[in-house]
Formats: C-alpha cells, structure tokens, sequence
C-alpha cells in the first residue's frame, strides 16, 4: 500500500478523507477491547483505530499481537477524536484513522530498550544505544539533531554559493606530515612499504587550489585525526573548509559572520548582532585566562602585580621580583565552598605546576585566610578596591609566570561559575550567544623538552607584517596573522592568514622550526615549487561542523549528531569496528604483524 500522507500531515480538514500511512508501531493499547496503535515515521505520529466490530477478526488479531516497532500500513478514514480522547501533545492529537486495511511489513522482535519515553530513553547506556544505533535515531530527538544538521549544511552551501565560492572535493588519501596531530596511516598494496595518510584537514591541498586561481574555495570536508577522544572530539569529523585569495582578516572576518548569521537565522530563527568583538590573545588571557572565553557571565582576571611586589608575603612578592605575576579572582557569593570543592581547585593549581592555591573567605565580615596576616593594609585597600569584595565573597589567588597564572585562574573560574549556577547563585542564559574574534596570537610558542620553537597555529600561518622584522631576533613577540572564532566558551573554529611567499616559507620551516631542508623539502616541496610560479596572497579559516551542531542543538556531545559516532575509544560498537584483516589482506599489503592474536576493544566501564 503506497503511503498517501507522512504520520504527521493529517489535520481536521482530512476529516472523511481515505488515507494510508506507512510507518513503525510507536505504542500498542488494547482500551476495552479497542486497538489503538500510534503509527510513527520521521515527522510525527497519527493514531490508528482497531474496533474488532468493523473488522475481520484474523486482521484485529493480527493488530493485537503487534510489537513496538514492527513496520506496518495502515489505511481507513479520518475522523475527529471523541471528546475527553484529544491529545493537544502532538499535531494530529484531534484526529484519528479508523483502520479498514492493515499490512505487517515488517515483525519488530522485543527491543534492546525503550525509544517511545524520551525520560527513558535517556536514561539508557550509551554503549547499548551505539551498538544498535539504528534504533536510537528513531528518536524524535535523534531525527530532531540529523534534521537540523542536513538544514544548515544546505544554507551553508546556499551561502557559499551567493559569495562565488567553488565547492571542491579534496583527496582523502593524502601523504603523512608528522608534524600535526597523530594521523591514521594507510598502506599502500602498489607501492609496498609507503603509507597514505588520512588528511587532518585539506590545509595544504586548498592552499593549492590557490595558487591554482581557484581564488575561493569551501567543503564540508572529513578530517581524520588519531587521538584520544572527548565529549568534542571524533577520529573522523566534518568541518566546514574555506579559503581565499586577495584578502586580509577582515574579509574572513566579514564572511564567517555573515554565515553564522545566515546558519542561526535557518537553525533557530534568531538574528544574531554583528559584528563580533574581536580581542587580542594577551587581553583574552588576561581577563578570562583562556583563550576560548565564555562572557556570558562576569568573574573577570585581576592583575595585582604592582600591588604586590613589595609585600611581605614572600610567596607573591618573590614571583613577581623573578618576573612573575599575581592575578586574583573574586567568586562572589562562593565562601560557602565547601573542603572538597576547594581541594578539586587546588588540585587543578597544581596540575599548572603551582605548589597550592591561596584564598580568602569572607564570612561575618571577616576575611578568613592564613595569608591575610601578611597584608599591609594598602594591600587589603587595593584588593577591595580592585575586586569589589562583599560578604560572603571566595577571593582565590595565582602567582606565577604570566601564562600559568592566567590558565590556573581561568580554569578555576569556570568551575566556580558551574558550582555557584548549580547552586543557584549566577545565572548562565543558555539561549544567549556571546561570539567573538580571539585574533594576534604568537606565532610561535617554546618546547623547553625539545629546546625549539614550534607553531602555536601550524606552520603556514603568516607573521603580522610589522613583526617579520623581528623573527630572528626576538621570535617570541612576533604575532601570528592567526584568528579563532569563539562563541559560550566554545572554539568553533580558527584560521589564519597564510605565508605566500617561498623565503619567508623556507625561513619559518629551516631557521625557526629546525625542519632539515631535506625533510621539509620531502613533506612540503611541492608547496614550496607551486610558490614559485605566482602564488597570490590568501588565508582561510575551518569551522568544526560537528560543534556547531551540538552547539545548535543544545547538546554536551558531538556523538548526539553525528549519525554513526564513535566511542571514547574509537571504536564502532554496532558494525564492531576496528576489526582483523585476513592474512591474504595482509600479504597483499607486504604486512607482517607483530602480534600473534589482536584483542577486540572492549566496552568503556
């Protein structure tokens, strides 16, 4: 029987209307020797009526025994619900079909577990809904987030698209460049012994399409990237891949938040204001001590460096003469934190290097501390003034090189805004979007282990043009042309404006990286050749697709949108991937293993 309306289309005025509905057994009632079955597809749910009076009775039996889930047809008549059966909690809730015909597709056995109660089912393990996956996208909620994702997929490429960009594939069998994240390498069967890798990010094949003339290129493009996995992180992801010529920050600037504002408009139908504030990396850290900063709420970083430097409390004032700094941080209202709480933050001071973590109560007016008798009154002055402090007030102190101090407090900030808005005392709009440019990185940051400079962003990310002057003689101050966009706390994505010019490439890669000629030449000749005939000057910027989503969708993990996730240990418990290879596979790819029997991953505890 061939459907004439989807489950979620039949209103009043199909009222005496023949209809047939295809779908899957939401839920099953026998009332008083009345059958009524919700019949269920991707857009909604329609009841259907079994009277046993006007049907024959092996078809009412065969109704009766129906399970969860089976696949059936249905067709009958629509007709208005009789009063006290209306159900105002879905579309078609004042209308039902009275059943005349009735084909079992498909017998549904008992399910793994419940899908019709959203409170149950979200209550059940994650590893029992990955391994039968299939039946947790049957969610409401499920096709709720792969509905959305499929929307803003297309308005962003409607909005490409208006702005003149070419939509180009870019290959995902690519060559192993080791300096980035650990790569997923892939045996090649022609050329025995040498390894395709799967690509982090199309970084250096759209960098060619540059130079190529292409001048404006994007995709949602699949990364791979083999590292230990989170609540925002997948071995195989999505972003939304951009790049082009003859242009400066601002034009990135100006295209990301044109899209964004086009993808919440589509996706939430609120209009989000642009542009966005754009913020220096020095001035992030030191207010927020992050530089992916959540300004939904306040508890900014104070500098109390001056205010300290000659204090009698040794701790602070012994810092900042060895060129440290002491920032504070009011959490107001947080006195009442309790042992345990005040141990996690300690141990997250530590986790920077930091011996402890000072702080002060402020309870019956009294500023409750086994530091405070060091302080000179000036010192107490500055901190009142500086931190308004009130009753009931947690001051929590850092003192440390500059970066540590800002990441100890940033990190402890965020933990304190959590307790207090569990508790009631600060509020955090979910429904609030706070976006913004967090731009002028260093370029390079200092491996003390290695004893060398590496790229804070990636190593085609050009200088800001007033610092190229300084990259032999003072590296350290020299600004990345580099650009992260922001939003709740939340990196969605970053870019940078790249090196074009074949010298300043090779000096980045030789003098300031230590890449051996011959090993730069060997990963990245081919750019450097292209670079000879006519680069043009251009940057780029990816967007993590998969955020974005989750992020849209109000939800703590990228597996709740992504179709077919993995687990926290990458692995795909409904097809029970990573799997062995047969030993012809093997031979056939000159692999000789090294362990006689692979174990299968395991569940997570």
């Amino acid at each position: 029987m061939k459907r004439t309306h989807h489950c979620n289309e039949i209103r009043e005025e199909h009222i005496g209307q023949a209809v047939t509905l295809n779908g899957w057994v939401h839920s099953n009632r026998d009332l008083g020797g009345v059958l009524f079955i919700d019949v269920r597809d991707r857009e909604g749910r329609t009841q259907a009526v079994f009277d046993p009076s006007d049907l024959p009775s092996d078809l009412f039996e065969t109704a009766s025994r129906l399970h969860s889930e089976s696949v059936i047809s249905v067709t009958g008549k629509i007709r208005v619900r009789p009063e006290g059966t209306k159900n105002q909690k879905i579309d078609t809730g004042l209308v039902e079909v009275v059943v005349e015909q009735l084909e079992v597709l498909n017998h549904a056995d008992v399910l793994p577990f419940s899908i019709d109660d959203p409170e149950v089912a979200a209550k059940v393990n994650e590893e029992l809904r990955l391994k039968h996956r299939y039946l947790d996208l049957r969610r409401p909620e499920m096709i709720h987030n792969m509905r959305l994702r499929s929307r803003v997929a297309t308005a962003t490429r409607v909005f490409m698209e208006e702005q003149g960009f070419l939509e180009i594939e870019t290959p995902t069998l690519f060559k192993s460049t080791p300096e980035g994240a650990r790569e997923f390498l892939v045996p090649s069967r022609l050329h025995p012994g040498q390894f395709y890798a799967l690509p982090q990010s199309p970084q250096q094949y759209k960098q060619i399409l540059m130079v190529a003339g292409v001048e404006k290129y994007f995709q949602l493009a699949r990364c791979y990237r083999d590292e230990d996995l989170r609540a925002d992180r997948q071995p195989e992801f999505t972003q939304i891949d951009i790049e082009m010529s003859f242009i400066d920050r601002d034009d990135i600037y100006a295209l990301i938040e044109g899209l964004l504002a086009r993808v919440w408009k589509t996706a939430l139908g609120s209009n989000i204001p642009t542009p966005f504030p754009r913020i220096s990396f020095e001035e992030v850290m030191n207010r927020w001590g992050i530089d992916k900063p959540d300004t939904r709420f306040d508890m900014e970083l104070v500098d109390m460096t001056h205010d300290f430097a000659s204090s009698e409390f040794k701790v602070f004032s012994g810092n900042v003469a060895k060129g440290g700094v002491v920032k504070a941080l009011n959490a107001k209202g947080f006195a009442c934190v309790t042992q345990g709480q005040m141990e996690t933050m300690t141990d997250y001071a530590k986790s920077f290097g930091a011996k402890g973590l000072a702080f002060i109560k402020v309870e019956n007016g009294e500023w409750k501390s086994p530091i405070v008798k060091f302080f000179s009154d000036t010192e107490k002055a500055a901190l009142q003034e500086k931190l308004d402090i009130e009753e009931g007030d947690l001051i929590l102190f850092a003192a440390d090189k500059w970066l540590n101090a800002c990441e100890i407090l940033g990190k402890i900030r965020l933990y304190c805004a959590e307790k207090l808005s569990e508790m009631g005392k600060m509020s955090i709009p979910a429904d609030r979007y706070n976006f913004l440019w967090v731009v002028e990185f260093p370029l390079l940051m200092f491996d003390k282990e290695m004893d060398r400079w590496y790229s804070s962003h990636h190593p085609f990310t050009s200088p800001v043009e007033e610092d190229i002057p300084k990259l032999s003689s003072d590296p350290k101050s020299v600004r990345g042309q580099h650009y992260d966009i922001v939003v709740n706390g939340v990196e969605l994505g970053g870019g940078s404006i790249r090196i074009h010019q074949r010298e300043l490439q090779k000096t980045i890669f030789e003098d300031l990286l230590q890449i051996p000629a011959d090993v730069a030449k060997e990963r990245f000749g081919y750019m450097l050749e292209a670079f000879r005939f006519g680069a043009p000057p251009h940057g780029g910027i990816a967007l993590g697709f998969d955020r974005l989503i989750a992020m849209l969708c109000d939800s703590d993990s990228i597996r709740e949108v992504i179709a077919f996730p993995k687990t926290a240990k990458g692995a795909d418990l409904m097809s029970d991937a990573p799997g062995s290879a047969e030993p012809k596979q093997l031979r056939d790819l000159h692999i000789n293993l090294r362990v006689t029997k692979q174990e299968k991953i395991k569940p997570e505890e």
